[in-house]
């Protein structure tokens, strides 16, 4: 009988004071309930039981062993729950949808993270248009999604991430590459690389423009900020972009990132998931992750 077995016999007995009734809620018989106590007390090498009294008492060594099954018990009980909520939090996929310049900067590192907390999960990413990430969350395509100025709808949660410093993007050989700091004046018919219309940052952008009374010359305008920075590392102008997007083109030397003096300039990011679905353990674990990276 292993011990967890031998435990719980020993608990049933020292609780209805009667080795049938002991022996027949651990499905045995009285015959086998009998040798597992003798067997018992010879191990320990005392009695458990005064078997001199109707109903069956317990000697002082008895109670003492009843305390200790008891807590063994207890503790199996606290393992096994403890236990089936590791197994729900390394099981399962879950499935992110990401826009690119958040993913394809973080993703990789937070693949990395996620594989070793839970290694029987797996994390499944897809890298889509602003729009299309909101359409993923709510048509439950996607458990969560990385987007940048998130939208708060009715049917969507939205945990707050991070604010992105916003910077001015040149190339090497601009006047402006060597600047410690540029002020909104500086940037007054320059030659600009910016998002298109229906991007949210464009507008963010066209307003902190008017604010500070500056009139930038379009030179280009694209959907996303790969595109970009290509246009501003081939010369064709400079932009504003949040710095964490261009680490790996101002390591590369093909774009310098210059500070603005506008503390109020920013990208807001977040994370949505669909307001009445209860995430996965898999999915919560990955959350933990994201605020710990």
């Amino acid at each position: 009988m292993v011990i967890f077995e031998e435990c719980k016999l020993f608990r049933d007995v020292a609780h209805s004071r009667s080795l049938s009734r002991a022996a027949a809620l651990n499905g045995i018989s009285q015959s086998a309930a009998t040798q597992h106590i003798q067997e018992l007390e010879k191990r320990l090498q005392v009695k458990l039981l005064d078997r001199s009294t109707r109903p069956l008492g317990l000697t002082e060594a008895g109670r003492l062993y009843a305390e200790l099954c008891r807590d063994v018990l207890r503790s199996e009980e606290e393992f096994i729950v403890a236990l089936d909520g590791v197994k729900a939090e390394v099981e399962g996929t879950v499935r992110v949808a990401s826009i690119y310049s958040i993913g394809l900067a973080e993703m990789q590192t937070l693949r990395e993270e996620f594989a070793k907390a839970c290694p029987g999960a797996q994390l499944h990413v897809e890298y889509l248009r602003p729009a299309r990430v909101y359409e993923a969350i709510l048509n439950g395509d996607a458990d969560l999604g990385f987007i940048s100025y998130p939208e708060h709808r009715r049917d969507l949660t939205v945990i707050p991430w991070r604010e992105e410093k916003m910077t001015v993007a040149v190339y090497p050989s601009h006047r402006f590459a060597s600047r410690d700091a540029l002020t909104p004046a500086d940037l007054n018919g320059e030659q600009f690389i910016s998002f298109d219309d229906e991007v949210i940052i464009r507008r963010e952008l066209d307003r902190f423009f008017r604010e500070h009374g500056v009139e930038i010359e379009i030179a280009a305008q694209f959907d996303n900020i790969q595109s970009i920075k290509e246009a501003v590392v081939l010369g064709s102008g400079i932009s504003i972009l949040p710095e964490r997007t261009m680490q790996a083109e101002i390591e590369q030397g093909r774009l310098v990132s210059v500070p603005l003096h506008a503390p109020e300039l920013v990208r807001p990011t977040g994370i949505i998931h669909r307001r009445k679905k209860k995430l996965t353990r898999a999915a919560q674990e990955f959350l933990r992750l994201i605020h710990t990276a």
